[in-house]
């Protein structure tokens, strides 16, 4: 099979325009994704799908691959559906373009049920959450699945009730694989009233009745959203590189 991660980047981010070419730790914030991203075996190419000039010749110049897409893309998703027109695969890994530190296991646990499972249109990731707070919190999106490892609902809400002690709570990952055929037909799915709700997209596919495989995984992949993300990840960055450097 073949894998290409995709990872989608504009400049016009709402709470921090410009976020992708953001100097973190000697590097620009879409420089420490792609560079991630590059360590995970199962991807046979990576590229970065943008609608903005200067991310396109920031990404040349460290070296990586990247194309422009079209600048009235609704989300990511749509962003990489565009790239499924024009390049083959089996799978789209879409990456999110302000995960400085995903880890390479992540991007590669959610390729690996494609192998097995050839009616698997779609997956993502979940991580165990301990914090009271990000339970709590309506930034944090929540995921249930059932025995197989499907989701059943993802939610803003903590689900499953709160109030029980015994409840294992998950946090999702914005991370998705895609079969290219599912991507070209995401057009035909109408935002559902769940999704609106929720202000979950992948809740459409649910409410379409396509089942979605979370794979858990054990690695943290903060966000970088607004000054304060990049105070946070700044010194995680700088041990990263020493490491790297050692």
């Amino acid at each position: 099979m073949r894998f290409v991660g995709v990872i989608p980047a504009r400049y016009k981010s709402k709470r921090l325009p410009g976020k992708a070419l953001i100097n973190i730790a000697g590097k620009p914030l879409i420089q420490w994704v792609y560079d991630r991203a590059c360590k995970a075996v199962c991807l046979d190419d990576l590229v970065v799908a943008t609608d903005d000039l200067r991310i396109l010749k920031t990404v040349q110049k460290f070296g990586g691959k990247a194309v422009m897409t079209r600048g009235d893309h609704a989300s990511g998703t749509d962003r990489v559906a565009e790239l499924a027109d024009s390049i083959e695969a089996d799978v789209f890994v879409n990456i999110q373009g302000d995960q400085p530190l995903i880890a390479p296991q992540i991007i590669e646990n959610v390729c690996k049920p494609f192998e097995s499972d050839s009616d698997l249109q779609v997956s993502t990731a979940r991580i165990n959450i301990t914090d009271e707070n990000q339970i709590n919190s309506p930034n944090v999106v929540k995921v249930v699945v059932n025995s197989q490892g499907y989701a059943l609902y993802f939610s803003r809400s903590p689900i499953p009730c709160a109030d029980r002690k015994e409840a294992v709570f998950y946090k999702h990952l914005g991370i998705y694989a895609y079969r290219q055929k599912f991507l070209q037909s995401l057009s035909e799915l109408k935002p559902s009233e769940l999704e609106k709700v929720e202000g979950l997209e992948q809740l459409r596919f649910l409410e379409n009745g396509i089942s979605i495989r979370v794979m858990q995984v054990f690695d943290e992949s903060p966000h970088v959203d607004t000054q304060e993300d990049v105070s946070r990840v700044t010194p995680l960055l700088e041990n990263s590189a020493k490491e790297l450097e050692a």
